[in-house]
């Protein structure tokens, strides 16, 4: 039988943990090809391609190089892989996967995973996460479904995707929506069909920065005030509630707004934020007068995500449309 063509890339994190002095904590050191090795069984499901693009932890990875790890995973599809999987770090693993959906422009399965545990402690979660997210990748099923991350027996939308545990092994989940589907009994089984995607062109620009920052109780105005200055392309707040400000925050921000883009999350963790629901000083609908963007169900680093990758691309004059397909 001619086993499918699975391209597996390997940047580094918990799941590549080792640690070379007890005493000194982990650090990653195990490449993809061992990791594959630690998998015999995946060789009965398909003709594998694993490289090693990076031993880095996840809070190192940046736009530039996620670039190149996307145009790693096209060059695989073109030389004939049904599907590419990525293992990472998982701090930042919600950010890559949405970063690789508004990219992603193939029909081809682009699944990203990770580990809690490290492979040095018993119980490592890495390999299973590992044979899951190749079988998610392999399951005709799965075709049109974008990117997703598969992490303890669950598979979840790019979109919505969170870590909500910094060390337990459920770290991850897609709140109010749940996951897209699950594993079961080594059997990937959806639970809805894809959602509508719109992909992104590359972006041409990559010079672009996009300021984050969070709304918390009596924060001053200082780094409002300069983010013009320090030559920021675009802000991200992470806003109170349905996504509100401190009334202080009002003539900062309608000044920003008039410049370059702003657009105001939730700082909650779930939820979206409202569009006509408060109206006092620094509400949402005082916002959207003063020119801001309301980012839905996004949150805030995802917001910041597409706000980069728009300014990148040219299509910021785009930004509501995109944010409303979010909702």
């Amino acid at each position: 039988m001619d086993l499918p063509k699975l391209a597996i890339a390997a940047l580094g994190g918990t799941v590549s943990m080792l640690a070379s002095h007890s005493a000194e904590g982990v650090i990653p050191a195990v490449s993809g090809e061992a990791l594959l090795a630690a998998l015999p069984q995946l060789t009965e499901l398909a003709r594998v391609n694993v490289e090693t693009l990076g031993l880095l932890p996840s809070a190192s990875l940046d736009f530039e190089f996620l670039l190149s790890v996307l145009s790693w995973a096209m060059f695989q599809v073109k030389q004939g892989a049904v599907a590419v999987v990525i293992s990472q770090g998982t701090d930042t693993l919600e950010e890559s996967a949405l970063f690789f959906d508004y990219l992603w422009p193939y029909d081809n399965p682009l699944v990203l995973t990770g580990a809690m545990r490290s492979a040095a402690q018993p119980g490592a979660d890495g390999p299973a996460n590992l044979l899951d997210a190749c079988r998610v990748a392999l399951a005709q099923n799965s075709r049109q479904r974008g990117v997703q991350v598969v992490m303890n027996g669950q598979i979840l939308p790019a979109r919505y995707v969170r870590k909500i545990d910094s060390l337990a092994l459920q770290a991850f989940a897609s709140p109010i929506v749940g996951p897209a589907g699950l594993l079961v009994e080594d059997r990937v089984r959806y639970l809805r069909p894809p959602d509508p995607r719109t992909v992104l062109p590359l972006p041409q620009l990559t010079t672009q920065k996009v300021a984050m920052l969070e709304a918390s109780l009596s924060a001053d105005t200082l780094l409002l005030e300069n983010i013009v200055a320090l030559g920021y392309d675009g802000l991200v707040i992470a806003g109170f509630g349905a996504g509100h400000v401190s009334q202080s925050w009002m003539p900062e921000i309608e000044h920003i707004a008039s410049q370059i883009p702003v657009i105001v999350a939730t700082r909650t963790g779930s939820g979206s934020t409202a569009s006509a629901s408060y109206g006092f000083a620094g509400g949402e609908m005082d916002l959207i007068r003063q020119g801001a963007s309301m980012a839905g169900f996004l949150c805030p680093r995802k917001a910041r995500i597409l706000l980069w990758l728009l300014l990148g691309c040219g299509q910021q004059g785009d930004l509501n449309r995109f944010l409303k397909a979010g909702t």
